[in-house]
């Protein structure tokens, strides 16, 4: 006879849970039916997940049109889980202002997310350009086919490195992504070796990046920062400037976050 354990029925309903918030972040304002069938959640299961969010304070409801919206209170609890990466923030915030002022592009500070597969984007400076690559707070990419990614992969432990490879799949997003675990392994030697990284239209197409990483007092990348071009404005005759201007801005920072170079 088969039972469902009670262990089991515990990670359903968490699952649910965070599929009708995931649902209400991305759907703001939404009714019941609608909620429902983007969580792929039961109407009654929906309806009694919403009314505890709304009597634990997550989630709000009109009353004149019913619709549910999330509240501030999770906003509070992320801004709580962010305060430790705040440090880093702060340390990297006048070298990117810097590095915005040099050159007018887009500049970004990523960290690898708790999942270890990609990079989140926790901070950055917009371009001044009209014509420009925008990037969100909070936004995520693949490790691999980001400079970003790449710069904080090559300055891990070995053995980290190793962990991390053995459960990535690789996927094209655009037109040069990297497809191979060999080829990747080679651009992160490089990376090592070179002190930053550089992609070409592997992670969108018409957009070229270099980023160098942060190090802690371990030598360990704790994240990176990065310079972000539209192709059509990459200017060539400067790419060593950018690259001089990111790898001593990320000096900078690391020296702050307690890493000691080698003499």
């Amino acid at each position: 006879m088969n039972e469902t354990s009670p262990k089991s029925e515990n990670v359903a309903s968490v699952l649910k849970v965070f599929s009708v918030l995931e649902t209400l972040s991305q759907n703001n304002a939404s009714g019941l039916a609608a909620i429902a069938k983007n969580a792929m959640t039961a109407k009654s299961t929906t309806h009694r997940l919403l009314q505890t969010m709304v009597d634990l304070g997550y989630v709000k409801q009109d009353v004149e049109t019913e619709n549910y919206g999330l509240t501030m209170k999770l906003f509070s609890i992320a801004s709580r889980a962010l305060k430790q990466e705040g440090d880093i923030v702060q340390l990297a915030d006048s070298g990117m202002a810097k590095l915005s002022r040099a050159t007018g592009e887009t500049v970004n500070l990523g960290l690898m997310d708790d999942e270890r597969q990609r990079v989140v984007y926790v901070h950055g400076y917009p371009s001044r350009y009209n014509l420009s690559l925008r990037t969100s707070i909070g936004m995520r990419n693949t490790l691999y086919s980001t400079s970003l990614g790449k710069a904080i992969l090559a300055f891990l432990d070995p053995a980290e490195i190793e962990e991390l490879l053995a459960h990535m799949s690789f996927e094209r997003s655009a037109p040069n992504t990297i497809q191979t675990e060999e080829a990747l392994r080679k651009d992160l030697a490089l990376t090592h070796k070179r002190g930053f990284s550089e992609e070409i239209e592997e992670s969108e197409a018409g957009v070229r990046c270099i980023a160098v990483p942060l190090r802690n007092h371990l030598g360990k990348s704790v994240g990176a920062i990065s310079l972000a071009f539209p192709l059509f404005r990459f200017d060539k005759d400067r790419r060593q400037e950018y690259i001089d201007l990111l790898l001593s801005v990320g000096l900078d920072i690391s020296k702050a976050l307690g890493f000691e170079p080698e003499i």
